[in-house]
């Protein structure tokens, strides 16, 4: 340990410290600072006996506050949000308000622990904050976790044993002499609290309730160990005895893996975990040892190993990329190994080597031996008056960014960066071929779609009445020997209608063929009302004949069940005199009122002219009532007509019209 700035406390005498507001009585020369704490400001806070004191990077004072109870040396104040500190003095916890220094001076009051004048609650191990959640968690020794909102609330308290469904968790090997040993260690990206107790093992809990996530027992390895967060998806835990880090699941507490390492200075050695996810510690071999997220392990030193130790924990800088490291060069130096471990003995110190260092790359940014240019300027300061260390100067130059190029960030980006390494895992549901698994993955897909259709046929079909009084069977031959016989009459009515369409037939032609097409219907009906596999055909009766009229030409329109538009058309022939028209319009009235009147009672009776439909060349025909419409002083000839027309449906069809011509007796 380096007690004194010996080069550059030659050059410059001691200057006195200046009066800040609520500064307290000067202290002595030899007065040993607490561990200290680099808080979001850049400021660093530490104790001595009983004063409290913020310090600048520079090494000047910026505030102290006098406390009403001896501060503990051993433990960092713990930043509490905004103008908030948090520190462990006489096994209490006290609360520093510092908002505006400028305006109103830091006070403090005891925020968990007796007042003065009154008996200790315990002591106190140690405490950490959660600023996400606004609590304070604090460890006493012999009882348990206190969980306090930050206004002195208490939320919940957890021991380390918890009676579950008959059966006890926690303190496996014995409840006897079994409590929590250490400060609970915030995991600020899982939201996760862990500690030890004294039997070695390690303990998760959730930040709003006292119920455990998982146990892990590490007491083969020992029972005294360091927690540190990863905030990266691990949780390392560093055990000086065996020289070993072990990477931790924070999810589970599964072991992922573990690295030996050189020989620690201190049972409560912290190691730092940068941005990039790797942890560092110092050993007192001479190297830093640094391990990356999937267990690569590096060393790193600047000076001779052979003649340097490292003692102090190192320092993340204000990037967060880079850690600050010392090396402390000895007098003397043996090491003796045994067994796997190796012990390390020392003479006094000499000087030191402070370094910048990036361990994903292995760059090394800045390096300067004790005393040096940088180390002068803080000689000057207030620090004067106080025992200075390496621990002291390691974190004053992390707080100035001595030598360091990198640009900082604050505290959100940082964990942001850390927090971004954490990666869910894939669960694969299937292990094994990847060929046999997509084969039967389809085999599946191909049973599911013969049930789906299975149901769909039980649900629709099995409780039609058409299939009641018969077996399955007979209604699918009977529905196919219908099929069968459409297809023979669509073919016999395709070759007729082409020879129709292209040459005069006899009147007997077109007899057969609305024969033909009767029948054909017929089956069609069939085939979509008794023996259809969907829904029956509803509403198949033709809407009401219309009567259109233009001089020449009268006719009968009505829409088929297809929605199809049908007209009759009646022709005047162009053979009448105009000396017989009158006689010819009163014949011809009968003669449409007649067929008017047989029209609609043939569609009352389902006989209307119907649409068939052929299924070979999608051709469509029509038939009217085979009766004709007498004649008075004419004669009503009637024939045959073919045109060509296309449906409302978009569908080419054949339309048969019937052209009925009255001609003159004359």
């Amino acid at each position: 340990m380096l007690a004194r700035l010996l080069a550059c406390l030659l050059v410059f005498s001691p200057i006195e410290a200046q009066n800040f507001p609520g500064q307290g009585p000067s202290t002595g020369f030899n007065s040993r600072l607490s561990k200290p704490l680099i808080g979001d400001d850049n400021r660093i806070y530490t104790c001595s006996d009983r004063n409290l004191f913020a310090f600048l990077s520079n090494g000047s004072i910026f505030w102290s506050l006098r406390l009403a109870y001896t501060c503990n040396v051993d433990m960092a104040p713990v930043h509490g949000g905004r103008g908030k500190l948090y520190l462990i003095a006489e096994n209490r916890v006290l609360k520093v308000n510092f908002l505006d220094v400028g305006t109103s001076p830091p006070t403090a009051d005891v925020f968990f622990g007796p007042e003065k004048g009154q008996e200790g609650a315990g002591d106190i191990i140690g405490i950490a904050v959660s600023t996400s959640s606004s609590l304070v968690f604090i460890t006493v020794k012999e009882r348990a976790l206190f969980a306090y909102t930050m206004g002195k609330h208490l939320m919940w308290s957890a021991g380390p044993v918890l009676s579950q469904f008959g059966y006890r968790i926690g303190c496996s090997k014995g409840i006897e002499d079994c409590y929590f040993n250490s400060a609970p260690v915030i995991d600020r990206c899982e939201a996760s609290i862990h500690m030890s107790n004294t039997k070695g093992e390690l303990y998760s809990l959730s930040l709003g309730s006292p119920h455990f996530n998982w146990i892990q027992d590490l007491s083969s390895f020992g029972k005294t160990f360091t927690i540190t967060p990863g905030n990266n998806g691990r949780i390392y835990v560093s055990i000086p005895t065996r020289a070993l880090v072990l990477a931790l699941d924070v999810s589970t507490g599964n072991i992922l893996w573990q690295k030996g390492i050189g020989p620690l200075s201190r049972s409560d050695c912290h190691p730092v975990v940068d941005s990039n996810g790797w942890i560092s510690i110092s050993s007192v071999d001479g190297f830093l040892y640094s391990i990356s997220p999937a267990g690569e392990l590096r060393k790193f030193t600047k000076a001779s190993e052979l003649d340097y130790v490292v003692q102090t924990s190192p320092y993340l800088d204000c990037s967060g990329y880079a850690v600050y490291f010392s090396q402390t060069q000895m007098e003397g130096k043996t090491s003796n190994k045994f067994d796997d471990y190796t012990y390390i003995s020392a003479m006094r110190p000499k000087g030191a080597v402070f370094t910048l260092l990036v361990p994903a790359t292995g760059t090394f940014y800045w390096s300067e031996s004790y005393p040096g240019r940088s180390s002068c300027p803080l000689s000057q300061s207030d620090l004067l008056n106080f025992a200075v260390d390496e621990r002291i100067l390691l974190c004053f130059f992390a707080a100035s960014g001595t030598g360091n190029p990198l640009s900082c960030r604050n505290k959100y980006e940082k964990l942001v960066s850390t927090c971004s390494q954490t990666r869910p895992k894939n669960l694969n549901v299937y292990t094994g071929n990847d060929k046999t698994i997509l084969v039967f993955l389809l085999f599946e897909s191909l049973v599911m779609v013969v049930m789906v259709g299975l149901v769909r046929f039980c649900c629709i079909f099995w409780r039609k009445k058409k299939l009641q009084g018969q077996g399955l069977g007979d209604f699918l031959r009977k529905r196919r020997s219908l099929q069968l016989k459409k297809k023979a009459f669509d073919r016999t009515i395709t070759e007729i209608q082409e020879k129709v369409s292209q040459e005069a037939v006899a009147h007997e032609a077109i007899e057969e063929l609305g024969t033909l097409v009767r029948e054909r219907d017929g089956i069609q009906r069939k085939l979509l009302t008794t023996y259809s596999l969907g829904r029956d055909g509803r509403n198949l009766k033709s809407r009401s004949i219309l009567p259109v009229y233009n001089e020449k030409t009268r006719s009968y329109s009505y829409q088929s069940p297809g929605k199809e538009n049908v007209t009759i058309f009646h022709t005047v022939s162009d053979t009448s005199s105009r000396e017989s028209s009158s006689e010819s319009e009163s014949t011809w009235n009968a003669v449409e009122e007649k067929n008017y009147s047989a029209a609609a009672k043939y569609q009352e009776k389902g006989k209307a002219p119907v649409e068939v439909e052929s299924s070979s060349d999608d051709e469509t025909f029509f038939r009217t009532p085979s009766e004709s419409a007498p004649s008075s002083s004419g004669h009503l000839s009637s024939g045959w007509e073919v045109v060509q027309s296309r449906p409302s449906t978009g569908r080419r069809s054949s339309w048969l019209k019937r052209r009925k011509a009255l001609s003159s007796t004359n």
